[in-house]
């Protein structure tokens, strides 16, 4: 599969890249385990919106640079420069907010590639994806209350969606690190597969997703975004209106016609 470089540079704190129909995201500083500074969020975002307006993506993976880690948490050292007042902050947050808001938002499939440390902030990253694939050497915490962090209600409403209650509790309130097995059986994680298989694993099932029909997965995507808002907040015309253009699609006929003709439907999103 042919592989497009579209970042300015590979020393770009973020890596954007195609991979055929698959657009990947790639957070750009190995040497400190990809923690997360300014120009990263903003970078990151920017990169999800481009791939949101690209007809030819139709599915987002992110993932970390190198082999050490997704994201662990935020770069300290940029806090001097970055957060050292309270505008500072407000942009900084603003970023933060924008970034998670953006990729929550997509209505294309998104896939978190998680290659070791996924901590705090970078953990609020994957539990932005819809799908999250983790090798065996991953390691999972929230240490917001080793260092007298305040956790937004947003965000332990978000990981109370996925692991519920009980789990949440633990997570914060011991700011422990949790292994890859853990993780699973919290379900924070899709599947957990052996370091050496996670490209085997997660580039085939990003394929998969992007040669199906890409209306029929933008209508699923339509309810899981109405979902993970309060229920009073649901805005349930969206994913009518997506059910509703499936139907009315050249797709429809086209899986229709290949199924019964026996071959590989070739799905343009028409």
């Amino acid at each position: 599969m042919a592989i497009e470089d579209i970042s300015p540079a590979a020393d770009q704190p973020v890596i954007i890249e195609k991979r055929g129909m698959v657009g990947v995201v790639t957070f750009n500083n190995p040497a400190k385990h990809n923690a997360m500074s300014l120009d990263m969020w903003v970078g990151a975002r920017e990169a999800i919106a481009t791939f949101s307006d690209d007809d030819d993506i139709r599915c987002v993976v992110l993932t970390g640079a190198g082999d050490k880690a997704f994201v662990a948490g935020a770069d300290i050292s940029k806090f001097e420069k970055e957060r050292s007042s309270v505008d500072h902050i407000e942009v900084y947050n603003q970023a933060v907010s924008d970034f998670h808001d953006t990729v929550q938002g997509l209505t294309k499939p998104t896939i978190g590639r998680i290659n070791g440390y996924c901590i705090g902030g970078g953990l609020a990253i994957a539990l932005d994806c819809d799908i999250r694939i983790a090798s065996d050497d991953s390691r999972f915490a929230v240490p917001a209350a080793k260092l007298g962090i305040g956790y937004a209600f947003d965000g332990v409403r978000r990981l109370y969606d996925i692991v519920g209650p009980q789990f949440v509790a633990e997570i914060f309130y011991t700011a422990r690190q949790f292994d890859a097995e853990e993780a699973r059986i919290m379900g924070l994680v899709n599947r957990v597969v052996p370091k050496a298989e996670l490209d085997d694993v997660v580039w085939p099932l990003a394929e998969r997703i992007a040669g199906n029909a890409p209306l029929s997965v933008q209508a699923v995507k339509a309810s899981l975004i109405e979902l993970a808002k309060p229920q009073g907040d649901w805005d349930l015309s969206k994913p009518d209106v997506a059910v509703r253009k499936c139907f009315g699609s050249t797709d429809y006929k086209e899986g229709r016609t290949a199924f019964m003709e026996k071959r590989k439907p070739n799905f343009t999103g028409n």
